[in-house]
């Protein structure tokens, strides 16, 4: 088919089916549509409006009213339902699939050349045009700003160093190319946190000195404490936080609270572009409300009922106290697999300043050897309830890229061989309490580092001491602060981090394998050949190992490739490379996410997997189409004496 042609096909699948709606006014918003506050609901929505065939989805066709409370373990974390809301230019279905979102439709063309198409009369929040406009508001006077953006341009973005064309082709229709492709460029829109290539320009650009004036800015950037009108801007350039109540926003539901606050409130967005086959505008829930408690009374004050929905916070340890108060408080505990590589996983860290640290770390005997030591089934049993995947830290079986060999190579639990090989690296000499010792004569004790804040992990590391101890190796435990951990790391000071596995282990082959290959500096396992990557070769080391050398080759082949053949195979090659290389080291996945869900809550799926990404918590299973089918068992979280009016006012469902 010629490239025009197959253009139009694609454009033509993207945009889906076609319903002929007759929209039913939302309850909430009724009162001001009569007032003349707000349009009518068919003058709000896009023309071309993301019409969802809920039956068609298994799921049922909601009714519009009522709110969801949930829990924040500390203010800032209100940021995370930009996340679970999840409207994205394009972002992933349940399939995995990448769809069109926001955008009404988009074309690829090999990942070289991007267009993307905006719904026709698609609104902000404050019912201002969404258009072409925004985005090249962003690209000109945001993103090439060097005042705004000092870092430049993200990484997803350049290939080879190289940014790419942008153009505005008509006010609907915005075009980003390079000359060599970008495979990174779609999966990145589709992130739980949006780069968000496009602003609310008609109300940002009161804030920036190309069509304000510039004196005045820098003077109101000084009372705030501000050094100049970038840091005003940025204040005001609050997309994902929702530290700015006046921002207009394209997500189902928009902050009304200005903080400080021990309570925040997000209310329906009355121009939202997604609709169901019933003609109900979307989101059906008019509010999030979300309370600040603290982070370690999550599992209480689900169990107590306090919240509608619940999962951030909550861990598999959780569960049984989760379960007690289910039939007195009228929820159900929805326990979801968690799709990360490891919930336990060790990191030999090959850039270690230590010379005999690192050159043990760095053979594969050793690293296999610590493997064979570990009895994954009592760690499954200890730590997981013996519900759990024991083996490598992989990608797991939901994946597509997923094969059972991943998961089990040097990954059994077999002391003796574990022994013979520590033999054979020339560790045979033991001191009084059985230990081995290093070739400098110092006990071969490896410390390890944790940051502290996974119990689990530290229970973990407990059971693997004992293990340890029978080949011969004496593990000592390390807990630090975060950020401390790090810096150790990236200044090569420490032998062996304990931390979570594989993050993106979800994984299909169009996402990139960035997280396999020794680019990055926030790997434990490579952190010096991360910053020689980050930082074009201005510090760190460059990597000198040839089989993680072929990793950092494959990722480039990635990189520059259309191909899905390509990338699969890529795939491939790099998780056998970590299977067989011990780059870290594997214990126990498969941990269960709980997830509080009041009872009369419909549209939340009995069992799916849970993860940050792909699945951007629960944003790949859209929040927006969750709704009550009956009232929620509780009085509305409002203010006493408020929710008559607010009956009247028609911002609460009558049922």
């Amino acid at each position: 088919m010629r490239p025009i042609l197959a253009a139009i096909a694609a454009l033509l699948a993207a945009a889906g089916p076609v319903f002929a709606l007759d929209y039913v006014e939302t309850p909430m918003l009724k009162a001001k549509v009569d007032r003349g506050e707000l349009p009518p609901v068919a003058d709000r929505i896009p023309k071309d409006a993301m019409v969802v065939d809920l039956p068609a989805k298994g799921r049922a066709t909601g009714s519009q009213g009522g709110e969801v409370v949930s829990l924040v373990g500390r203010a800032r974390d209100i940021r995370y339902l930009s996340a679970s809301a999840y409207a994205r230019l394009v972002g992933y279905d349940p399939e995995l699939n990448l769809k069109a979102d926001l955008l009404a439709s988009f074309v690829s063309e090999g990942d070289r050349v991007f267009t993307f198409k905006l719904r026709d009369g698609h609104r902000w929040s404050d019912g201002q045009p969404f258009t072409a406009e925004d985005f090249r508001f962003w690209w000109e006077d945001v993103a090439l700003n060097k005042e705004l953006s000092p870092a430049g341009l993200a990484e997803f973005l350049l290939v080879e160093g190289e940014r790419p064309r942008f153009e505005v082709v008509d006010p609907l229709t915005v075009r980003f190319s390079w000359d060599k492709p970008n495979p990174r460029f779609l999966p990145a829109l589709a992130m739980p946190r949006d780069p968000f290539l496009y602003r609310p320009a008609h109300y940002l650009k009161r804030f920036h000195p190309r069509y304000a004036d510039k004196a005045k800015l820098d003077d109101a950037a000084r009372r705030q404490k501000l050094k100049s009108w970038a840091g005003l801007f940025n204040r005001m350039d609050d997309m994902f936080d929702g530290s700015n109540v006046d921002i207009p926003t394209l997500q189902a539901w928009k902050v009304v609270t200005p903080a400080p606050a021990t309570r925040f409130v997000f209310e329906r967005n009355p121009f939202y572009h997604r609709a169901d086959t019933a003609g109900h505008q979307l989101p059906y829930l008019d509010r999030v409300v979300l309370d600040v408690a603290a982070g370690g009374l999550m599992a209480a004050k689900g169990n107590s009922g306090d919240a509608d929905l619940l999962f951030r916070g909550l861990g598999m340890g959780d569960i049984p106290i989760l379960k007690e108060g289910e039939q007195a408080k009228g929820f159900k505990t929805l326990m979801w697999p968690y799709a990360r590589g490891s919930e336990l996983a060790l990191y030999p860290n090959l850039t270690v300043q230590d010379p005999v640290w690192r050159k043990l770390n760095r053979d594969i005997r050793f690293r296999r050897a610590l493997s064979l030591g570990i009895d994954r089934k009592t760690l499954n049993n200890a730590l997981l309830f013996g519900l759990g995947t024991e083996g490598n830290d992989t990608v797991v079986s939901e994946s597509p890229l997923f094969t059972p060999a991943l998961r089990t190579a040097y990954a059994g639990y077999d002391p003796a061989e574990a022994s013979r090989l520590l033999d054979e690296i020339g560790l045979t000499e033991r001191n009084g309490a059985g230990f081995r010792l290093l070739p400098d004569g110092r006990e071969l004790e490896i410390i390890v580092e944790t940051d502290g804040e996974g119990g689990l992990i530290v229970d973990g590391l407990t059971l693997i001491t004992e293990f340890w101890r029978e080949i011969g190796v004496r593990l000592f435990i390390k807990p630090q602060d975060r950020t401390v951990l790090r810096n150790r790391t990236y200044a090569g000071l420490t032998v062996m981090v304990a931390a979570q596995g594989l993050d993106l282990a979800l994984a299909t082959p169009e996402m990139p394998p960035a997280e396999l290959a020794p680019t990055r500096q926030d790997n434990y396992a490579w952190s010096k050949w991360g910053q020689y990557v980050e930082t074009k070769g201005a510090s760190g080391e460059n990597c000198d190992i040839p089989e993680a050398k072929r990793l950092a080759e494959l990722y480039r082949e990635w990189m520059g490739t259309a191909d899905d053949q390509i990338q699969r195979r890529v795939w491939g090659e790099m998780l056998t490379n970590h299977a067989e290389n011990q780059w870290s080291i594997g214990t126990v996945a498969g941990a269960l996410q709980p997830i509080v869900v009041r009872n009369g809550l419909r549209n939340i799926p009995e069992r799916a997997v849970y993860s940050w990404e792909p699945t951007s918590m629960l944003g790949m299973y859209r929040m927006d189409e969750f709704f009550w089918d009956r009232p929620p068992g509780r009085e509305s979280s409002l203010p006493a004496g408020s929710r008559s009016a607010a009956l009247a006012d028609g911002k609460l469902p009558t049922r």
